[in-house]
């Protein structure tokens, strides 16, 4: 389908931006000695240190003291407090995040199929979502990245990118902070972190983090206690040398570990009144809790060539061990669970990006030019249990994927009209090679192994992903832009195809278009800031699953059967009132939908498909206020309350059975903080999380008839943190 952009900014839209640039080159400029002012956010979006206000994408930039106010440790955690952003559990995982971004993302967990949206630590891609769910050791900042990021960050980002920033070690610094915090259902999480020179030209720092809770159901057969326990630890060390201001070494081992127990999946057929349950079906045998490991080395070398570019190497290598385990439905059908499912994911990576960064003599002209490869191989295994026959289906899939890429991108800022136009146009060329093997099984009671279907599978991608971007500055503290910019999901492998015929074929890539105005802009002497996009997505040969076999509609296979258009608006606004009280608004909206799906008989399907995680309103409101206490500190209070519109939480719409309502979820925290404690830092929290106990779920289906999990009820605790 030939793409076109269609306009939806409305009149009112456009007289509204013209009257805010009008007001703004009425405004005069802020004096140098300007009062209080909100706090400059640095974000490396653009792969280099730049102003939030100057970067033109849609991002939500999450630094520490802000990840700790809100109570966020995972990537999990993000979805409630960025608006357009939803990240749900996997049936089979809680510790595989399905993430979406602007509506695009991916519901499966094959390791035959890759995720829809980046998931990046240090400039290190993640090519697999199990293990996602674990806890971030030390954290500088979070950055979400809304829309196709398909020039600087290539596959797989076509709803747009996560990047994790850690903490670098601090040169002569010697640093240390513990965190205990303790609540609701012996809520348990312990974090520490120890910085030391080594010398004046290197330094070393450690964190750890351990978190552990009971579930809220309890397991009222065998095995684990409860199920949805929490039991996870992160390990990070990191060494830094900086020998002089032209070269930088920084090395970094992180290994993390999830144990924790399923979830527990309720039984829900349409149209069923259900509440939370307080505990499972006796009927529950060997509940297993979950075993995921991740592991990481990397090494970043930065030279400064000269005054004016710096290269950089980013080489990692990543391995993932991952078991998990989900009972499905014991004691609802019978005197057993309907099905029991065990994976196994044994997953390494390693990947290199050598990047040269730039500016011009003139400063006209900044540019970051770049070559990538990646190297995956994962073997993993699903023994689909059924205990009332005793009969075990088994399907093993090994994948080898490589990915290379080049791209290069430049800004352009011209003499003319007071170097206040920036041009900004980039291109990545992209290629993959990816390869896969299933083979199936079936155990009998009997113990005998019937072998199945057996296939071996070859796909190679080119992509070419441009970008433009047309940016003016109306004043220092008003832009606004306007972002051409393509995305690319590389093809793969269905191993639930409906034959061996149809695995071995696979499926094509994907490709997204998307159309951005946005603006960027401080007002009141940098007291308000508010930044706000509109965008529209054209989205083609989406990777779908849909029917291919008239005599069998049980038959389902992947396949580049959609086209959609996304269209939405994004708000971020903060308001320093008072030089104490600090609130913040973000909303997002979102429209899509399909345009024509053909499944694989060549019927139009299309009013049988909605989006997945793409509620149509969702917001964040959030207000902070310090009160000074002399000598004691300063006490502050926050509260912030997040929303979702109703949304469909798989992808068919029949009789609404999958259909999400809305809710709302109120947070809060208290914090006392002394500075003069044993010559350090000291604060007391108290913290609250869904403190209305408010019910909501994740709805699961056909299977079974539908089932669902439940999310988080009420939880609250006291947090001691100790800074020297």
């Amino acid at each position: 389908m030939p793409r076109h952009f269609v306009p939806f900014t409305t009149m009112t839209s456009l007289t509204l931006l013209g009257s805010a640039i009008a007001v703004a080159q009425e405004e005069p400029a802020p004096e140098p000695s300007a009062p209080v002012a909100l706090a400059e956010i640095v974000v490396t979006a653009e792969k280099r240190e730049a102003s939030l206000q100057d970067t033109p994408i849609s991002v939500v930039a999450l630094d520490s003291e802000r990840l700790d106010t809100l109570g966020i440790g995972d990537v999990s955690d993000l979805s409630t407090f960025v608006p357009n952003l939803q990240l749900t559990p996997h049936t089979n995982s809680a510790s595989t995040p399905r993430i979406f971004i602007r509506g695009i993302g991916n519901y499966d967990d094959q390791i035959t199929q890759d995720p829809s949206v980046a998931v990046y630590v240090d400039g290190v891609y993640i090519g697999r979502t199990q293990g996602m769910g674990t806890e971030a050791a030390d954290l500088e900042r979070i950055e979400v990245l809304r829309g196709p990021q398909g020039t600087l960050y290539g596959r797989n980002a076509t709803g747009g990118a996560i990047n994790f920033i850690t903490r670098a070690p601090e040169l002569g610094s010697w640093r240390f902070s513990q965190t205990l915090s303790y609540g609701r259902r012996d809520e348990f999480r312990s974090r520490t972190m120890f910085n030391a020179p080594l010398g004046e030209a290197a330094a070393v720092r450690f964190s750890y983090v351990n978190t552990s809770k009971d579930g809220f159901v309890d397991n009222l057969g065998t095995g684990e206690p409860t199920f949805g326990a929490e039991d996870r630890d992160a390990l990070r060390a990191d060494l830094l040398w900086r020998p002089d201001d032209r070269w930088e070494l920084r090395y970094a081992f992180d290994r993390s570990t999830i144990e924790d127990t399923p979830f527990y999946l309720q039984f829900a057929p349409a149209g069923a009144p259900v509440s939370i349950p307080s505990a499972s079906s006796p009927a529950v045998q060997d509940l297993r809790a979950n075993d995921v490991v991740t592991r990481g080395h990397q090494l970043t070398l930065s030279w400064r060539a000269t005054d004016l570019a710096t290269v950089k190497l980013i080489s990692a290598w990543r391995d993932l061990d991952s078991f998990v385990y989900q009972d499905y439905l014991s004691g609802v059908f019978g005197p057993t669970a309907a099905l029991i499912t065990e994976n196994y994911v044994e997953q390494n990576q390693w990947s290199h990006e050598l990047q040269l960064l730039g500016d011009t003599s003139n400063g006209r002209l900044s540019y970051i030019v770049g070559l990538y490869a990646f190297d995956e191989s994962a073997d993993g295994v699903t023994n689909n249990v059924l205990p009332a026959t005793g009969v075990t289906a088994t399907n093993a899939a090994a994948i080898r994927n490589k990915a290379y890429a080049a791209y290069a991108q430049g800004t352009y800022t011209p003499a003319a009209m007071d170097e206040r136009l920036h041009l900004t146009l980039g291109v990545r060329w992209s290629r993959d090679e990816r390869d896969a093997e299933l083979r199936n099984s079936t155990r009998l009671a009997s113990g005998t192994v019937i072998p199945g279907d057996q296939g071996v599978g070859r796909r190679d991608f080119d992509d070419v992903s441009p970008t433009l971007t047309v940016a003016f500055d109306f004043t220092s503290d008003l832009n606004v832009y306007f972002k051409v910019a393509d995305g690319y999901k590389t093809g793969g492998f269905n191993i639930r195809a409906s034959s061996i015929e149809r695995f071995e074929q696979g499926f094509g890539e994907e490709t997204l278009r998307s159309y951005e105005i946005g603006v960027k802009s401080q007002w009141l002497n940098r007291r308000l800031r508010v930044n706000a996009a509109v965008f529209q997505a054209d989205y083609d040969d989406i990777q779908l699953t849909a029917q291919s076999d008239i005599s069998d509609p049980t038959r389902a296979d992947i396949l580049n059967a959609g086209e959609a258009t996304v269209r939405g608006v994004e708000l971020d606004a903060t308001a320093l009132l008072t030089d104490s009280l600090i609130v913040g608004l973000s909303y997002g909206y979102l429209d899509a939908g399909y345009d024509r799906i053909i499944d694989g008989r060549g019927i139009d399907v299309t009013n049988q498909f909605a989006f997945v995680n793409a509620p149509r309103h969702s917001l964040l409101a959030d207000a902070t206020w310090t009160v000074p206490l002399g000598s004691l500190g300063d006490l502050s209070f926050n509260a912030s309350y997040s929303w979702q519109d109703r949304k469909y939480s798989t992808a068919s719409t029949a009789n609404g059975i999958y259909e999400i309502g809305p809710y709302g979820l109120l947070n809060g925290r208290i914090t006392l903080t002394a500075d003069r404690v044993a010559d350090g830092l000291l604060r007391v929290s108290l913290w609250g999380r869904n403190l209305t106990d408010k019910e909501y779920s994740f709805i699961y289906g056909p299977l079974f008839g539908g089932f669902r999990a439940w999310g988080e009820p009420r939880s609250y605790g006291i947090e001691l943190t100790y800074e020297h």
